[in-house]
């Protein structure tokens, strides 16, 4: 498998509502390998194929809670339905999440506290999951990626304003430019590293 460059905010594939999956096969075999190897080589929980390039609804997701509970799968063509909004005030470090496509920022966002998935497994079967917490804020961060939303868009406006000044001072906001898990220095830590496994923090 292949690990792919990571499109940075900026890039228009990022942007824009992903097309369905409308065919099977080996070549989508290829871009799911390379989209796990990609994710978790940043290293980071959750990976949209927008984020390499890929105008597709696919995401794949890896990560393992605190009881050592692996979860991890790819859904293609997904729906999601949500609980209402998580309410009160956001935990700095506890509703922190990050995104390989605005690498090595964190801000606290608010999501649904749980989730219906449905969609399609890769081999075409059909896919229904309900998720709470961390997993449901991992379902929802992809889904939005599908449907051209970073999670920076959903901050309120003074954190909104803040996400799009560190954007700007690193050069970022145009389109074609990317980084390489495995060979640039983002995300790629061992304190990062570290993060993702405890499920804390984690880069999506």
């Amino acid at each position: 498998m292949t690990i792919r460059p990571i499109r940075i905010a900026g890039d228009p594939v990022l942007h824009h509502r992903a097309q369905p999956v409308s065919e099977l096969g080996p070549e989508l075999d290829d871009l799911i390998g390379d989209m796990v190897d990609t994710m978790r080589e940043a290293p980071g929980v959750g990976l949209a194929a927008p984020q390499i390039g890929v105008g597709l609804q696919v995401f794949v997701w890896e990560w393992e809670d605190a009881e050592g509970t692996r979860h991890e799968g790819t859904v293609l063509n997904p729906s999601l339905q949500k609980s209402p909004l998580s309410r009160g005030k956001l935990d700095e470090d506890d509703d922190a999440e990050g995104c390989l496509s605005v690498p090595d920022l964190r801000f606290p966002t608010r999501r649904s506290p749980s989730v219906r998935l449905r969609g399609l497994t890769a081999r075409g079967e059909k896919l229904d999951i309900t998720a709470e917490g961390w997993l449901a804020r991992i379902f929802q961060h992809e889904w939005d990626h599908l449907q051209g939303i970073l999670y920076i868009d959903r901050l309120g406006l003074r954190r909104r304003r803040q996400a799009r000044s560190a954007i700007a001072a690193q050069g970022w906001g145009t389109p074609g430019l990317s980084w390489q898990p495995g060979v640039d220095s983002y995300e790629g830590s061992d304190e990062n590293a570290e993060e993702t496994q405890a499920g804390g923090n984690n880069a999506r």
